[in-house]
């Protein structure tokens, strides 16, 4: 992991001739107050215009320009839209549609960037090195406990025959389990799916607020699908602790910037 030109830039262990893995942070770019000024995300209130320069910007900071930047209208949920030539060769106004309720990404064509956008949310990108196809995804704390990243990867497993031990994947900024204050309501609902309690949450003792850790919720999906540990890098980066480098929908408000990571297969 390292930063470049405003970027973060992700270190998977495959050769660079193969992938490109980014996510932008809040500088290098032309939107002002809470989205200042690097938001690339068009459905959160920023000026439309704004958001197609920084994105302009983004291109041309990239190591590769992308064909397209694929960003979905995200909802919370664990639909994932597959990119292929029909996608591809539809209209803008087919495109708008298919990415309507969508927070994950597949494809396995080239120089197509898969994005997803978060303020705290996790984002998660996969690349299966033998099949050559890749995922973006966004899991906020709805999503993770539906397991999208699994849900994401048994789609992988059926397009494309993706195993686990082909993977390779990154854990992008989100919010920490230090700074993740939630309801009872969101902790039953991870016991209720399972998800091993005693290591993902505890009970602040000032404040008697449920603490999670989405990060490792997530990474729990991608060992279980048989991704080897040493093959998953993680920021470790908080966004609500760092909402000065990257966007905080917790800091910042709902109608703020957000992070856009993205994944390409180059």
């Amino acid at each position: 992991m390292h930063y470049e030109k405003h970027l973060l830039f992700y270190d998977l262990p495959c050769s660079a001739s193969e992938i490109m893995a980014f996510s932008t942070t809040r500088m290098g770019g032309c939107s002002s107050g809470t989205y200042a000024s690097m938001n690339c995300t068009s459905y959160t209130g920023d000026d439309p215009v704004c958001v197609e320069h920084n994105q302009l910007l983004l291109c041309d900071m990239l190591p590769q320009r992308p064909q397209e930047l694929v960003i979905p209208y995200q909802t919370h949920g664990i639909a994932c839209l597959h990119i292929d030539d029909a996608y591809l060769t539809a209209t803008q106004e087919q495109k708008q549609a298919l990415l309507q309720g969508v927070d994950a990404l597949t494809t396995d064509k080239r120089g197509i960037c898969l994005c997803i956008s978060t303020a705290d949310c996790i984002p998660v990108l996969i690349y299966d090195r033998e099949h050559h196809a890749c995922a973006a995804i966004h899991a906020g704390w709805r999503g993770t406990v539906r397991r999208i990243v699994s849900h994401t990867l048994e789609l992988m497993q059926q397009r494309y025959g993706t195993e686990g031990k082909t993977c390779v994947a990154s854990i992008g900024p989100g919010i920490s389990l230090e700074a993740f204050e939630t309801g009872d309501e969101v902790y039953e609902a991870f016991a209720a799916a399972g998800f091993p309690m005693a290591l993902l949450s505890y009970r602040h003792p000032s404040t008697q607020k449920v603490h999670l850790d989405l990060p490792t919720a997530n990474l729990l999906q991608l060992k279980d699908f048989c991704i080897p540990e040493a093959k998953i890098e993680s920021s470790r980066i908080c966004t609500y602790n760092r909402h000065e480098q990257f966007f905080s929908a917790r800091r910042l408000g709902i109608k703020s910037g957000r992070i856009l990571t993205g994944i390409m297969l180059r």
